[in-house]
């Protein structure tokens, strides 16, 4: 049964990865760059990583899995991983996924990042909350839900969709810039975003965390 604060928990594993795997992982995806010519059109579009990243990434899962299970216990693995590359002037307005439909499964209940760089200055990740009701829908769990009775579901919210515009809504915002090797797992029902790179680049490697 997945309770609602799995959706809006928060929690680092940190050592996630190495100071050789994030080595290793780095020159990994720079292969990859360079042999597909990638460069994203819009700063939240990513690219499926080749094989060899998601097997560094998926061994330091299975290592996490015990750790983030004190906080969602649910958690049973995740989806493929997405490469995200942002550069100056790049930003991530704040949104929320949200859970999709409740009754499909696997149940996504949370997002994992990893930081494979930090930005210079600026390009830190952001959490907000708020208790405004605008941000939750009518949708209950219906009979046979993996959710528990009770449980309510936020709308999903971008900047260009959604029933209100989350920039507009009171909020108070954490900013966070975990160590090196720090992956950050964050409730599928929580507004985040990234805050402007000013100098520097930001690459991160985004999945779900599946119930």
């Amino acid at each position: 049964m997945i309770h609602m604060t799995e959706t809006l928990a928060v929690q680092t594993v940190e050592g996630f990865l190495t100071a050789d795997e994030t080595t290793e992982l780095t020159k990994v995806l720079d292969d990859h760059l360079v042999a597909t010519g990638w460069v994203p059109a819009r700063p939240s579009e990513g690219i499926t990583p080749p094989r060899a990243a998601h097997a560094i990434l998926d061994a330091a899962m299975r290592r996490a899995l015990p750790a983030l299970r004190r906080v969602f216990p649910s958690a049973r693995g995740t989806d493929p991983w997405l490469y995200h590359d942002l550069g100056p002037g790049d930003r991530i307005r704040p949104h929320v996924h949200g859970v999709g439909d409740p009754r499909a499964r696997p149940q996504r209940i949370a997002r994992v990042a990893f930081n494979l760089q930090d930005a210079e200055r600026g390009g830190e990740f952001y959490l907000d909350t708020c208790s405004a009701e605008a941000l939750w829908s009518e949708v209950t769990p219906a009979a046979g839900s993996a959710y528990a009775p009770g449980a309510r579901f936020v709308h999903e919210i971008t900047a260009r969709t959604g029933p209100v515009k989350l920039s507009d809504v009171p909020h108070t915002r954490w900013t966070c810039s975990p160590p090196p090797g720090t992956t950050v797992v964050y409730g599928t029902q929580l507004v985040h975003g990234v805050l402007p790179v000013e100098e520097g680049r930001v690459r991160k490697l985004i999945t779900n965390l599946l119930a």
